[in-house]
């Protein structure tokens, strides 16, 4: 952590403040003229700056100015006796974290300084954050029209709303765009506007002033001014309250806004990009968003596709969070196998590209070998029932192999099914036990699971798999079928209602 600078050409005011931060394990580093603590600010910076106001030479106030000018994000305490409460106030207006009235009580001090580091170390990882954006990953067709868009978006100004499921990559995209812009020397700051109260999102976005309301002990820049000449991402934009729709308005219709509790208006230079997994004009039409802010907002829209729409970057993906990963645990990178990545290639991801990064790690973490294989991944993400339906029998025996407790007949009867299935997936006749193996193994593990009303599930599953294949043999022809499968008509047709079975002909 940085040092406290204190500036102050008196030697008492000094030691006191580097005696009392000293015993609170703090670093100090002391001025006694603002000319030397400017000097300073060429080459290096502290967590906070502590000025007394009038000073021999430059004045706390001349030296509040270039802070701000050049870390805006830096807090400034303003020291100042009684009779400057005036000047103390012009500072306060200027930027200054807060004020600190002479002769002040020590803990107090103190107390002040911690929580001016507390915002410190806040804006900080903010920043930290932003400079440490990863690139976008995607060879799929529908990612390369993303990047084609960014691209043309690069020397833009102009307001985005990007639009997709959750998870899907919305706040990399809106990284980008700004990383490619002419702001990219200035901050980017996200807000996630479904993740704040209702009650603090107003002073969040447009900060407060001192005693605004219970608990606002300082004034508080939002993160409209936090990202000053740079971009603010307003994620979940759907989700923003009505009333403060209209306060957002006001800023994109004319860049001025007001803190909450202020009564000068603040000038806004920042890019809007917003975005929502929402269906905005739904919203619009059920009156639970402004029609006026959705049209300032939909300047450019920008599309982002879910993981099912790209599934040939799955792969891809996949390596790169498990490389990611092992790097942030200091570990070995895992193998994913072949058969692994085609089966998670196959997988829907609700949770689209946020879900795979989370496999990822719970891989890294949870997978006993250094390759991983399908029966390595997570229960839940791993049923025979969708191994069997995706044909992928070798895997789905291997599964029930490693999970299961079997008696002798059946581990024999495994190893015969698994052996014929690496020679080939397809059940031949000459291997009609295969599928009763197949059989128990997913009775077995519904049983194991705590299912109930195991005979009906099967029984159902079985007559469906049994009249889909008559009605195939037969080119769809119910009759036909019937005499195949030696059933009656009425109870086919009753059958195929039952089973939800399409594709059915009328003899």
């Amino acid at each position: 952590m940085k040092p406290i600078w204190i500036v102050d050409d008196d030697d008492s005011i000094r030691w006191v403040l580097e005696k009392a931060l000293a015993r609170e394990n703090l670093a100090t580093r002391s001025f006694t003229n603002a000319r030397d603590a400017m000097a300073a600010l060429q080459t290096e910076t502290p967590q906070v700056l502590v000025s007394d106001i009038r000073m021999h030479g430059a004045s706390g106030l001349e030296l509040l100015q270039i802070v701000k000018a050049k870390y805006p994000g830096l807090p400034v305490i303003i020291m100042t006796a009684f009779s400057d409460l005036d000047s103390a106030v012009a500072a306060f207006q200027s930027g200054a974290f807060e004020y600190l009235a002479k002769p002040f009580d020590l803990g107090k001090a103190v107390e002040l300084i911690r929580r001016a580091m507390d915002e410190s170390l806040r804006e900080a990882s903010v920043e930290q954050s932003s400079s440490e954006t990863p690139e976008i990953l995607g060879q799929a067709p529908a990612m390369q029209d993303v990047f084609r868009a960014i691209g043309r978006l690069s020397q833009s100004n102009v307001t985005v709303l990007i639009t997709g499921e959750s998870g899907s990559g919305k706040e990399l995209v809106a990284r980008a765009l700004h990383k490619h812009s002419p702001r990219s020397a200035q901050p980017f700051i996200a807000l996630n506007t479904a993740a704040i109260p209702k009650d603090l999102l107003e002073s969040e976005l447009f900060g407060h002033e001192r005693g605004a309301f219970t608990g606002a002990q300082a004034t508080r820049r939002g993160r409209f001014e936090q990202a000053e000449g740079g971009t603010l991402f307003l994620d979940e934009i759907g989700d923003m309250p009505f009333d403060l729709q209209t306060r957002l308005l006001r800023v994109l219709s004319d860049g001025h806004f007001y803190r909450v509790g202020g009564h000068q208006p603040m000038k806004a230079n920042v890019r809007v990009i917003a975005a929502t997994h929402q269906n905005l004009e739904t919203r619009v039409k059920d009156g639970l968003f402004r029609e006026d802010l959705y049209h300032r907002l939909n300047v450019i829209r920008l599309r982002l596709p879910s993981l099912r729409e790209r599934r040939e970057d799955i792969p891809l993906l996949t390596k790169f969070f498990l490389a990611q990963s092992a790097k942030q645990l200091g570990v070995d990178v895992k193998r994913i196998s072949e058969a692994a990545l085609n089966f998670l290639s196959g997988l829907e991801f609700p949770g689209n590209v946020r879900q795979l990064e989370n496999l990822c790690n719970w891989i890294t973490v949870m997978a006993p070998g250094q390759t991983v294989e399908i029966f390595d991944l997570p229960q839940d993400l791993v049923h025979t029932s969708q191994l069997i339906e995706t044909g992928n029998f070798s895997a789905a025996i291997s599964l029930q192999n490693r999970e299961m407790p079997t008696t002798n007949g059946m581990s024999d009867g495994v190893s015969t099914i698994h052996s014929s299935v690496a020679r080939s997936e397809t059940l031949s006749q000459h291997e009609n036990d295969n599928w009763m193996s197949l059989l128990e193994a997913e009775a077995t593990a519904m049983l194991v699971q705590g299912q109930s009303e195991v005979i009906d599930k099967l029984g159902r599953s079985f007559e469906s798999i049994v009249i889909k294949a008559a009605l195939k043999h037969t080119h769809g022809r119910k009759n036909d079928a019937a005499i195949r499968l030696g059933i009656g008509r009425n109870t086919i047709t009753r059958k195929i209602q039952e089973l939800g079975i399409d594709g059915v002909k009328d003899d």
